[in-house]
């Protein structure tokens, strides 16, 4: 009788010990299958127990590296696709160049440096692109908003002849990274120059919108009165390499408004635009202000 207890034991022991390690098993096998070419591996959970838990947070994370992967390789696609145009066109010039021909020297050499300046812009485009979608970018520090606004201002009159203006400006202190929204305005104020009417007038405001349950939100935005966005165009215009439609202009990397929606995210908030064919464009800044930012007044003044 002792003997046989032992082997009933001894079965029912093996039978249970695999039944709880072979979600494990899965597991490792699983992620023995897993490349960086192949990451659609995914491991089936049943349950709601600790080892059934594990498997849903790997199955998390492999969504997240599959994400991160896919984001990359299109990265690396569109950059391909952007320095292959420029490169074609130098070297289609410099094989065609007479170089006996001083003026068709000078032509192609000006052509030339031309299109590397544009690479260069996309290969800062793309470092700035990177810096601010890393965590620890930003650095937060309490900051006037109605000086910053006014400041942005200031510096985008400087761009074209435009009529820059500050229909509203919101006098509050908020721990924010003054850098990077300074970076993200001048940015739409850029695209509004290139994009908006010739010789317009360029909004450039601030305002605080305040819940019913206490908590702030802080708009920045800026405002054209050019030919304006299709609908078609606003869901993609964020996207990277992404372009204006006709009437919008086809100059710049296609970073730019990407650039402006990763500071959006980075200050936990988002950028988003309002607009109809010739009625101009509003892009809006719209951040969460922490509690601890003191809010004195709401001031509303046109700057000429």
């Amino acid at each position: 009788m002792a003997a046989l207890t032992l082997v009933l034991l001894g079965l029912v022991g093996w039978l249970v010990s695999g039944r709880l390690l072979r979600p494990i098993r899965a597991l490792r096998e699983a992620a023995a299958r897993i490349t960086a070419s192949d990451m659609s591996e995914r491991i089936p959970a049943y349950g709601r127990d600790d080892v059934s838990l594990l498997t849903e947070t790997v199955n998390d994370m492999l969504d997240r590296l599959d994400h991160s992967i896919s984001s990359q390789r299109r990265l690396l696609d569109d950059i391909g696709h952007e320095l292959k145009t420029p490169i074609t066109i130098v070297r289609g010039h410099l094989e065609l160049m007479d170089e006996s021909d001083p003026a068709d020297v000078a032509a192609t050499r000006a052509l030339a440096i031309d299109e590397l300046d544009r690479m260069n812009g996309l290969v800062r485009d793309i470092s700035a692109l990177a810096e601010v979608n890393r965590p620890v970018s930003l650095n937060r520090a309490p900051a006037d908003i109605a000086a910053l606004t006014e400041l942005v201002r200031a510096k985008a009159a400087a761009l074209s002849d435009h009529h820059w203006v500050s229909s509203r400006s919101a006098s509050v202190t908020a721990d924010v990274d003054a850098e990077k929204l300074t970076q993200a305005l001048l940015q739409l104020a850029a695209n509004a120059v290139s994009h908006g009417s010739p010789r317009g007038t360029v909004d450039i405001g601030s305002a605080i919108d305040r819940a019913a349950d206490g908590s702030s939100r802080l708009r920045l935005w800026v405002r054209d009165d050019g030919p304006g966005i299709s609908t078609e165009a606003q869901e993609h215009i964020f996207e990277r390499f992404t372009r204006g439609a006709v009437g919008r202009g086809e100059t710049g990397s296609g970073l730019g408004l990407a650039i402006v929606a990763a500071i959006a995210d980075a200050h936990g908030g988002s950028v988003l635009v309002t607009s109809q064919p010739g009625q101009g464009a509003t892009f809006t800044l719209d951040i969460p202000i922490p509690p601890r930012s003191v809010e004195a007044r709401e001031t509303t003044e046109v700057t000429p």
